[in-house]
């Protein structure tokens, strides 16, 4: 009997000049955000909205993923360690990063400064969501170059040895899995803003983001190995159950959308 896997001994980094040093991973969250700057310039110019909106956005959303991303592992994953360590949580560098924590300051940062703007908030997360789910494809290609929050063994022909970890078995490509669905999720919000446009009621883009990804990232995490220790033995881990409050806010938001008429992107937008 052939055994069919794949041996992944892919080193991280992508390129190194002196003490300098480029990971594919920072490739890949970079390249994420600058493609997500066009597709926003794209979706800004149909609302007639200046698109250097679009550059204050990016870096917003740049550093609050950093930020949000690396408290969201310190507070849900390894608090005790961090406590002990507090110096550790500045190295981002070292790995640790929440994508829930990621979404949840994503969120808070925007809402900032959408009432800053003026601009009604669900209006611009409906755009915001559309690259997100890009992004977050290229950043899981990112954890399979690192060789990093991988899944259970596994006898598919897919499965991968994670040859830098000290792996000798295959194991589930949950990086590859995610990055897909993601890619997929990316696809269906621009066929849903193709469908209606400037018509989309408000949210709509956004309960499905919601739904969508936070649902596959349930499902992959029922054959992903649990990250922290605490995590052994749990019914659910950690991803899963931070997953939940996510479905249920998009199957809601996605309810109370198709109830409601479209909506302009200024909150304060009178007729004359």
């Amino acid at each position: 009997m052939i055994n069919l896997f794949v041996t992944w001994d892919v080193s991280p980094e992508m390129l190194k000049i002196g003490s300098l040093t480029l990971r594919f991973y920072g490739f890949f969250f970079i390249l994420g955000f600058v493609i997500a700057s066009f597709i926003l310039k794209w979706m800004f110019k149909h609302s007639k909205i200046q698109t250097d909106q679009v550059d204050i956005l990016i870096i917003l959303g740049f550093f609050a993923a950093v930020v949000g991303g690396r408290l969201g592992h310190v507070f849900f994953y390894e608090p005790a360690y961090y406590l002990e360590n507090p110096g550790k949580i500045l190295k981002v560098w070292e790995g640790g990063v929440s994508s829930h924590g990621a979404g949840f300051m994503l969120f808070v940062v925007f809402a900032i400064y959408a009432a800053i703007k003026k601009w009604n908030l669900l209006w611009l997360i409906d755009r915001l969501v559309v690259p997100a789910a890009l992004c977050s494809a290229f950043i899981r290609l990112g954890n399979l170059m690192n060789s990093e929050i991988y899944g259970y063994e596994t006898s598919l022909p897919w499965g991968f040895v994670f040859v830098r970890n000290g792996e000798t078995v295959p194991k589930h490509p949950t990086q590859i899995y995610e990055s897909l669905f993601s890619l997929a999720v990316f696809v269906i919000l621009i066929l849903v803003y193709r469908k209606y446009k400037q018509d989309a009621p408000k949210g709509l883009l956004t309960g499905w983001f919601l739904t969508l990804y936070a649902s596959s990232r349930f499902l992959v995490e029922f054959v992903k190995q649990p990250q922290v220790e605490f995590e052994h033995g749990m019914m659910l881990n950690m991803g899963q159950l931070l997953s939940i409050p996510f479905i249920i806010t998009g199957i809601t938001i996605l309810f109370l959308a198709y109830r409601r008429k479209p909506v302009e992107p200024y909150q304060n937008l009178k007729k004359k």
